[in-house]
C-alpha cells in the first residue's frame, strides 16, 4: 500500500505542475475603476462642485440680495437704483437680517446645481478638447461651460425663484422657503418656477462660455508665472483667473439678468405682472419705464457679487480637486 500511493506521488509530482516563484516585488493586482479626467472620479468633480458652489453663494449673498432689490421696478421699498440708497432702504426696513432673507432656497439649491455644473462642464471639456485639438480649446471650454449651464440651471431654477421672493424683504408675502413653494404651487402651478428658465439659459449660456473660456486662458497664462510653486500661489492663480472671469462675465450679461429677475418676482411686492412673459415684453417696460440705462440696474452689485465670487469659487472646487487627487494618487500606490 505505501509503495503504490509513493508512485502515484511521484507520478503527479511533475516539474511543470511545480509553482513558479515570483519576484520579490511581486504584488497580484485586483481591478480598479480608473479615474475619468483629470486624475478624478465622476462623483469627485460633483462633490468639488458642491462645496464650491455652496461655499460661494453663501459668502456673497448679501451683496445677491442688493441687486435683486435694485432691478425690481416699481417695487417697495426700494425706488432708486444706487447701490448705497438700496443697502440703506434695506437695513433700515428688514435690518441687517434682510440682507440673508432666502439663503434657505439658496443653501438647497447651491449644492446639487453647482455638483451638476462643474461635473457636466468637465466631462465636456475633456470631450471637446479632445475632438477639437489644443489650438481651438477656448472654444472647447466656452461649449462646455453652456452645456453645463444647460443642465444645472434646470436644477437651480426653482430655488432661484424661491430666493429671490424671499429677497424682497418684508413686503414679501411669503413666510419662507416652504411657505412661498406651497403659496406658488396652489396659486400659479409648477411652470411658475420656470418661467426664467429661458431667460437664464439665454443669460447663462454667454455668461459661462465667457467666464469658462476667460478663466482657462487666465489660469493658463498666469500658472507660466508659478510654474512648480507652492500651493498658495496655486491659490491665487485660481482666485485671479477667477475674479477677472467672474467680473467680465456679469458685464456681459446684466440686461439679461434684469430680465430674468423681472420674470421671477412679478406680481410680488408691487412688481409688474408680465402676460406672455415673453423677453421682449419685459425689454420694452424696463426701456419704458427706466430708459436704456434700465438694463444696467444692479450691474455693480453684480459685478462685485460675481468677481470675489468666482474667485472663491475656482479656489474651493481647485483646493477640492488637489485633494482628490492627492487621495487618488494614495490608493493607486497602495495597490
Amino acid at each position: 500500500m505505501a509503495t503504490t500511493e509513493a508512485s502515484a506521488a511521484a507520478k503527479f509530482n511533475k516539474p511543470d505542475l511545480i509553482p513558479i516563484p515570483q519576484p520579490p516585488d511581486y504584488h497580484p493586482t485586483t481591478a480598479t475603476v480608473e479615474p475619468s479626467h483629470d486624475g478624478l472620479h465622476f462623483w469627485q468633480f460633483m462633490i468639488a462642485g458642491s462645496i464650491a458652489g455652496s461655499v460661494e453663494h453663501m459668502a456673497m449673498f448679501p451683496i445677491d440680495t442688493i441687486k435683486t432689490r435694485m432691478q425690481i421696478l416699481g417695487s417697495c421699498p426700494i425706488k432708486s437704483a444706487g447701490l448705497r440708497p438700496a443697502l440703506q432702504s434695506i437695513l433700515k426696513t428688514d435690518g441687517f437680517s434682510g440682507l440673508y432673507r432666502g439663503i434657505g432656497a439658496m443653501g438647497l439649491g447651491a449644492g446639487p446645481a453647482h455638483a451638476v455644473y462643474f461635473s457636466v462642464y468637465e466631462m465636456c471639456k475633456e470631450s471637446f478638447t479632445k475632438r477639437v485639438g489644443e489650438f481651438y480649446a477656448p472654444a472647447a471650454h466656452a461649449a462646455a461651460g453652456v452645456f453645463a449651464t444647460v443642465a444645472s440651471d434646470a436644477v437651480f431654477t426653482p430655488m432661484d425663484m424661491v430666493k429671490q421672493r424671499l429677497q424682497l424683504g418684508s413686503g414679501s408675502p411669503y413666510k419662507g422657503v416652504f411657505d412661498c413653494v406651497r403659496v406658488v404651487l396652489r396659486e400659479e402651478g409648477f411652470k411658475a418656477f420656470y418661467a426664467s428658465y429661458r431667460t437664464t439659459i439665454l443669460m447663462n449660456a454667454p455668461f459661462t462660455a465667457v467666464h469658462f473660456a476667460t478663466y482657462e486662458a487666465a489660469k493658463r497664462g498666469l500658472s507660466g508665472l508659478v510654474v512648480g510653486g507652492v500651493s498658495d500661489e496655486k491659490l491665487v492663480v485660481h482666485a485671479t483667473a477667477g475674479a477677472a472671469a467672474g467680473a467680465l462675465a456679469a458685464a456681459v450679461t446684466t440686461p439679461l439678468d434684469v430680465v430674468k429677475t423681472q420674470l421671477q418676482c412679478q406680481g410680488v411686492c408691487g412688481c409688474d405682472r408680465y402676460a406672455n412673459g415673453s423677453i421682449r415684453d419685459v425689454l420694452r417696460t424696463i426701456v419704458r419705464k427706466d430708459g436704456y440705462r434700465g438694463l444696467f440696474r444692479g450691474w455693480m452689485p453684480r459685478m462685485l457679487f460675481h468677481a470675489p465670487a468666482a474667485a472663491i469659487c475656482w479656489s474651493t472646487y481647485e483646493a477640492g480637486k488637489s485633494f482628490f487627487q492627492e487621495v487618488n494618487s494614495d490608493d493607486r500606490s497602495r495597490t
